[in-house]
């Protein structure tokens, strides 16, 4: 069946249109002064030094484990609940992803077992900011701290999130943002590498163009780099929607509580937890079950009824290539595993109306009441 009301959706407007058309018209689609634009805006925005325009969120946290030298012989610990390229990263520099299990309010990282499974061979954390929602960033900061360890914060999902007053990207050694066009702000694709460090900045830029140095000849490599950039109309897209982004992240915010709201006697569910001292970014909005319920039946039941809705995450210690890769098993992160066959994604955009609100959620009501 059609759906009837998209899964999520970009917010574009005539502005966003017209930009990305006087790029085009302009000639110069690659390495020019849009790229640059986007970059000074977002390291405002974010209140940091440093921004680095990347063709994805992928290429940006790919990036940052080299610029730290992450490598063979070296753990990074990580969440498995997650999307995969948190862990494929890491997997791109044969260093080992060590999965720590999440608390169960927010989903993310749980700092008790993140101190646990630390050994000798621990580099760095890769703490994800899971639905745009930050980490415990006190607890996991005093961690690395105490064990010298390098932290990516993989925010992105999380643009605009606060922890306790301050912008998540703000955080650990360095950052990155990715801009697909279910996020709060798209390029079509597109990452932000973000950080205060001159050096990761300096040595990200080379990366991302082919292992170029800032100073070197056209063709002259100072290092194996990739082609990792942002090209202009993604940029421009960028500059335009950034300016957006307070209003975009108040829709978000607004729509959700509509969510809240209408789900809030509903025994068998648990809408978001957000803790008092963080600002949501709301990159989706995600339900719990309570246990016993069949998610799967529950998300085949609303496609038929042409409201699409999904599992949000499966387990990365589970999936079919991680298992062959590194012998990982069931029973391994308990909260984890639970969550996962619970969790439900239900529709969620900028400008979705409150008639289509009530009509996902007494669509799931009718269902669940009936199972």
């Amino acid at each position: 069946m059609r759906e009837k009301i998209p899964m999520s959706a970009p917010d574009l407007d005539d502005s966003d249109i017209q930009a990305v058309l006087e790029v085009l018209r302009s000639g110069r689609l690659a390495l020019g002064p849009k790229a640059i634009e986007f970059e000074n805006l977002m390291a405002e925005y974010i209140g940091v030094k440093h921004a680095v325009a990347v063709s994805s969120g992928t290429a940006g946290l790919h990036i940052l484990v080299k610029v730290l030298e992450i490598s063979e012989g070296d753990e990074v610990l990580v969440p498995s609940f997650t999307f995969c390229a948190s862990v494929n990263v890491i997997l791109y520099e044969r260093a080992k992803p060590v999965f720590v299990d999440i608390e169960p309010e927010t989903y993310n990282l749980d700092p008790e077992d993140l101190e646990r499974k630390i050994t000798k061979r621990t580099k760095a954390i890769m703490a994800v900011d899971v639905f745009g929602h930050p980490v415990e960033w006190d607890e996991i900061l005093r961690i690395a701290e105490k064990y010298n360890l390098k932290v990516i914060d993989d925010s992105c999902e999380a643009l605009g999130a606060e922890y306790k007053g301050k912008k998540v990207g703000q955080f650990g050694d360095c950052a990155c943002f990715a801009f697909y066009p279910n996020k709060q702000i798209t390029t079509g694709e597109g990452g932000m590498i973000v950080t205060n460090n001159d050096n990761i900045a300096r040595i990200a830029r080379s990366l991302r163009n082919q292992g170029r140095g800032e100073m070197g000849a056209w063709l002259y490599h100072e290092r194996l780099g990739y082609n990792y950039r942002m090209d202009e109309l993604s940029a421009v897209l960028g500059v335009s929607q950034l300016r957006k982004i307070e209003t975009f992240l108040e829709k978000r915010e607004k729509v959700a509580n509509m969510y809240t709201e209408k789900l809030r006697k509903c025994s068998w569910i648990r809408p978001p937890i957000v803790k008092p001292y963080v600002r949501m970014s709301w990159f989706v909005y995600v339900v719990t079950l309570e246990k016993g319920l069949d998610r799967d039946k529950v998300i085949l039941e609303m496609e038929k009824r042409g409201i699409p809705a999904r599992g949000y995450f499966s387990p990365i210690h589970l999936q079919p290539y991680i298992r062959k890769m590194l012998n990982t098993k069931e029973g391994m992160l308990p909260i984890t595993e639970d969550i996962s066959k619970r969790t439900l994604a239900l529709p969620f955009h900028n400008n979705l109306t409150e008639d289509e609100i009530e009509e996902v959620v007494n669509t799931l009501k009718e269902i669940i009441e009936n199972m």
